[in-house]
């Protein structure tokens, strides 16, 4: 007998039983998920659902659960880009943590829910070279600083607080629980289910 690993489902057709992977069970229903880091290979899957659900509904909401440590800033602004571009509302439900640029994905939602014991967590992004000629040291530093200001620019125009606020929250790593998160308006509520 073949006992099916927790990604996949049985479901019975009238021509017998198949073994279905759960991710595509959860599309049937305009679920999916971030779960781990934010790479160009979990941004181009998450872009092509989307993209796929906005087909076959295109005011039909969508929702992202996301339990992530962040990761590329490049792909994450990406992913928001998309988010903002489908016609498909996008709802977003944080799973334990969304830190970093899951966070900002996070915030960006047009509902944006935590579970009660979920964290999100904020910070300036983060310099992941170092080295070379003091021009080349200076350009990345620039790039840097105009990146800083469009991450702070997202979230303040998502949770309604000045950019000055922002920027003095994402100078350090600045952890929210579910509840402080909702005060700060980076979530809109807490949520002990999931419907």
């Amino acid at each position: 007998m073949y006992i099916p690993n927790e990604a996949s489902i049985i479901k019975e057709s009238t021509y017998g039983y198949h073994l279905i992977p759960i991710q595509d069970e959860m599309l049937s229903h305009r679920e999916v998920e971030l779960v781990g880091e934010v790479t160009p290979e979990a941004v181009n899957a998450l872009v092509r659902q989307l993209r796929y659900l906005q087909r076959q509904d295109p005011e039909g909401e969508i929702t992202l659960y996301i339990n992530s440590p962040g990761g590329s800033v490049d792909s994450g602004m990406a992913l928001y880009d998309v988010m903002q571009a489908v016609s498909c509302p996008v709802r977003t439900v944080c799973v334990g943590l969304a830190a970093s640029m899951a966070a900002l994905l996070f915030v960006s939602g047009s509902r944006r829910e935590m579970l009660p014991h979920s964290r999100l967590m904020i910070h300036d992004p983060l310099i992941l070279q170092t080295g070379g000629s003091a021009l080349k040291l200076k350009a990345v530093s620039d790039d840097l600083m105009e990146t800083r200001q469009i991450i702070a620019k997202v979230i303040a125009d998502h949770s309604g607080k000045p950019m000055e606020e922002v920027l003095a929250k994402t100078a350090t790593d600045s952890y929210f629980r579910a509840e402080e998160a909702v005060a700060f308006g980076l979530a809109d509520q807490i949520v002990t289910s999931l419907t």
